[in-house]
């Protein structure tokens, strides 16, 4: 079960596409800390195929983000198609990947994400479009089903696996639970035990050790992580030392915290054109940075309300020095190992 690209690692570590979160920087960033593999947010293909200037700046990556695929969803096969003959031939990734799990209500009510899902005569006929419209490999990205009463991830990839798919992840939870309840980690085990493709656990990874525990219970070939990405893109860093049998890195201290946090947000200010718009955009990852952090209420306040990146510097600063003059309780010890990789 090989992957149909060259990568670092024997069991490599994703970060998953999520739309306002996977962008450019973030993708750099996480890279940096270990991400042997990242993909774009999912794209419209009908936003590709009519070169909606909005959807193909999203499109645009560095050299030092491959390998890189990207992720195209539609419910339509022809427009699928030419969106991947052309995500091919303009921007060359190491592979196109076809949304088939996204929820969200403006997505599904055209069919589009896990609305496929609902006939998985739609879903062959969209891989074997994109197939026949590229060189490059295609993956897919899928549900345990629409509804309790369509779930069967196991069929699922199995006819996903027919219609060409080169590697597959599961998130295994259906449309209708949305991101409730407890994504089944014993899914992805029988997807694996079925399928002659690799195939990526994905859900319910927020710490390192849940991604060392999702390999050891299901042995995915690897691991995908998204949500557990936000505000701590180290988990790549701790992850990748543990999977290598090697004691998982310290967090980071609050100051490591707060570099990696400005680093992130120059490079998310260099990145976009509306330095206004990249503030108020970026207000999100602040947020999750700073979460748990003592007397976080109040920073994210603050932070809430930049409108400038450049104002982020000063609002740590401050707090820095509040917690040296003791107005803010610091967790102790406030030092640690840097976690950079």
């Amino acid at each position: 079960m090989r992957f149909p690209f060259p990568l670092a690692h024997e069991v490599p570590l994703y970060l998953a596409p999520m739309a306002g979160v996977s962008e450019a920087p973030f993708r750099r960033l996480c890279r940096r800390f270990g991400a042997d593999v990242v993909v774009t947010e999912f794209l419209s293909a009908e936003g590709i195929r009519r070169e909606i200037p909005a959807t193909l700046a999203k499109l645009r990556f560095d050299h030092e983000e491959r390998p890189i695929g990207v992720q195209i969803f539609g419910a339509d096969p022809h427009a699928m198609g030419e969106a991947a003959a052309c995500v091919t031939d303009v921007f060359a990734p190491e592979f196109v990947d076809i949304n088939f799990g996204c929820p969200v209500k403006k997505v599904v009510k055209r069919n589009g994400g896990s609305g496929c899902l609902k006939d998985m005569g739609l879903v062959k006929d969209v891989i074997r479009a994109v197939s026949r419209n590229t060189h490059l490999p295609v993956t897919v990205k899928i549900r345990s089903g629409w509804s309790e009463d369509m779930r069967n991830p196991v069929e699922i990839a199995l006819r996903c696996q027919d219609a060409g798919a080169r590697a597959l992840a599961l998130h295994p939870r259906t449309r209708a639970q949305m991101y409730s309840g407890a994504a089944r980690w014993d899914e992805i085990a029988a997807v694996v035990a079925a399928l002659e493709i690799p195939v990526l656990g994905n859900g319910d990874i927020k710490t390192a050790d849940d991604a060392v525990r999702m390999h050891r219970q299901t042995g995915c070939a690897g691991v995908m992580i998204a949500r557990g990405s936000f505000g701590q893109p180290w988990i790549f860093t701790q992850a990748r030392a543990m999977l290598d049998g090697r004691p998982e890195p310290s967090q980071p201290s609050v100051p490591e915290r707060f570099a990696i946090a400005i680093e992130h947000a120059r490079m998310a200010d260099s990145y976009e054109n509306d330095p206004r718009g990249a503030a108020i955009e970026f207000r999100k990852h602040l947020g999750w940075y700073v979460k748990g952090l003592p007397g976080s209420a109040d920073l994210r306040r603050r932070l809430h309300a930049v409108e400038s990146l450049g104002e982020v510097e000063g609002i740590f600063g401050d707090y820095l020095d509040g917690v040296q003059l003791g107005d803010v309780l610091a967790e102790a010890p406030i030092d640690a190992t840097p976690a950079a990789a």
